[in-house]
């Protein structure tokens, strides 16, 4: 059985836990739980969860950590316990990670935003992607889950299916399962192999860009309808495969996030995304990201199946929002002297432009040139 840890202040806050991660509470803007407390140290103390289990330890706090109105310095926690830091109570509840009508297998992968289990609809016995979403707060969840609702417009051979979705026991998405996996697990590709994944990427981009979404919740709470949704996010991790067919998975859920005022990306004020496969323009305005901004991110994917590496470098301990600010992405040749001439121009001519260009032009110029003859 897996089992949901969720740490709660109050009736507004709260954050739901189905994996192993270790995060420090305090009124620090470095703390993964913020405590917006003056009485807390800001960095108060380190809640270590491993569902069902959970411990919290001290951090040398000036007015101590509490549980149950004892100070102690380490301590397991169990279901109901609470958690005093400073003069907030933190509530703990440890329960059985239960997704009605799906019957969870094991781990697919995780990232930024969630966790991917390969599950079974328990009424059709097809086999599902389940994924359990990071560190949504309750009143932030209906928020998000109706923005990802808007992909159940998009029907598309290359757009992974969307099944539904759910807040109970924790926020969750189900999607089409891809026993392909995604492509940052499969290494450097051939041009052969690269150009196709791409095109087929284009072709869901193209679609989705021009989509007719039935629900768009505007600023003031109200929907209206709406054509085009921006994925904001396509990476590797983002392209499934099927059966040979390339899949975007994932769409709606950075922009349903951003909204919420939630994201586990690498983020300075709005920038939100895998800043790896991000063009200046979508960190410096990420809330109005055009839709050119996944045929940028979709060629520097395309450029990582080539080379097994991102356009820029990212040097350690580098504020990576500068490296894109300032660095301009490395010309794909000198990563892979062995990538097609033609082929590079191509991706080269996109990823330094930064100019809005379609993902069906994208897609008309990759597949004039081909893979070349080294594909």
């Amino acid at each position: 059985m897996r089992w949901a840890v969720r740490i709660t202040a109050g009736d507004a806050v709260g954050h739901v836990f189905t994996d192993a991660r270790s995060l420090v509470a305090g009124r620090g803007e470095e703390c993964g739980l913020r405590v917006r407390d003056p009485d807390a140290s800001r960095a108060h103390c380190r809640f270590t969860i491993e569902p069902p289990h959970v411990g919290v330890r001290d951090l040398g706090s000036r007015n101590g950590t509490r549980v149950n109105g004892v100070v102690v310095d380490e301590r397991e926690l169990a279901d109901g316990d609470e958690v005093r830091v400073g003069s907030t109570t933190l509530r703990i509840t440890v329960a059985p990670a239960e997704f009605p009508g799906y019957a969870l297998g094991h781990e697919l992968g995780r990232g930024a935003q969630g966790v991917v289990f390969l599950a079974r609809d328990t009424t059709t016995g097809e086999p599902v992607a389940l994924k359990v979403l990071h560190d949504i707060r309750p009143d932030a969840t209906e928020l998000v889950l109706r923005e990802i609702a808007n992909v159940r417009a998009l029907r598309h051979p290359n757009i992974v299916e969307f099944r539904g979705s759910g807040g109970d026991p924790v926020p969750f998405l189900v999607n089409a399962y891809c026993p392909g996996g995604s492509v940052d697990r499969r290494g450097r590709l051939t041009a052969g192999e690269a150009v196709p994944i791409t095109l087929g990427v284009l072709a869901g981009l193209a679609y989705a860009h021009a989509a007719e979404l039935p629900e768009v919740r505007l600023a003031d709470r109200t929907t209206t309808t709406a054509r085009g949704l921006v994925h904001r996010d396509v990476t590797p991790r983002n392209v499934l495969l099927d059966g040979g067919v390339a899949r975007v998975a994932d769409f709606g859920l950075a922009k349903a996030f951003a909204l919420a005022g939630l994201s586990g990306h690498t983020r300075t004020g709005e920038v939100g995304g895998s800043l790896e496969f991000l063009p200046r323009a979508q960190v410096l305005n990420y809330r109005h990201a055009p839709p050119w901004v996944d045929v940028w991110a979709a060629a520097a994917t395309l450029y990582w199946m080539l080379t097994g590496r991102a356009p820029r470098d990212f040097p350690p301990g580098a504020d990576p929002v500068a490296v894109v600010l300032r660095e301009d992405p490395v010309p794909i040749r000198v990563r892979e002297p062995a990538v097609p001439g033609p082929l590079a121009e191509v991706i080269d001519e996109i990823l330094a432009d930064e100019t809005p260009v379609s993902a069906g032009e994208f897609a008309a110029t990759l597949g004039a040139v081909g893979p070349g003859p080294a594909g």
